[in-house]
């Protein structure tokens, strides 16, 4: 009898903390995620996204070859290494926030020295702030 009245109780704090949880809204619907222009800009067809990448087996390969050299390098950012990596027909196209210029031109530097890729389009955009930039 005590442990049902023990089981009972402890469930009764549960709910109330619970519903405490549900009843406090948070206010995170004002702020307005760093990459909304980004993303507005992104909605030109014109523009690579990541539904670009081609899925033939090379396309795939040269994208993978450039994400393992970028993650080599540990002079390069956090950001640096997660960049947006876009192979069609072995072109490729580098998008994403990056730290510096010396940063952007070793990146296209690197994707070029991979083997397979005819081209190089570098978008990377230099922040100064993760997440900002001068773009809109």
């Amino acid at each position: 009898m005590k442990i049902l009245l023990l089981f009972l109780i402890s469930g009764l704090i549960l709910d109330v903390a619970c519903s405490r949880e549900r009843q406090a809204p948070k206010s995170t619907a004002a702020i307005e995620p760093d990459n909304s222009r980004r993303n507005v800009r992104d909605r030109n067809e014109a523009m690579k996204t990541a539904e670009n990448q081609s899925e033939n087996e090379a396309d795939r390969t040269i994208t993978q070859n450039i994400r393992a050299v970028l993650r080599a390098d540990d002079s390069l950012s956090t950001n640096a290494k997660n960049i947006k990596i876009i192979t069609n027909q072995g072109m490729v196209t580098l998008r994403g926030p990056i730290k510096n210029e010396k940063e952007k031109n070793a990146i296209e530097a690197k994707a070029k020295g991979v083997a397979g890729v005819k081209s190089v389009d570098n978008q990377l955009e230099i922040t100064t702030a993760y997440g900002k930039s001068g773009f809109a």
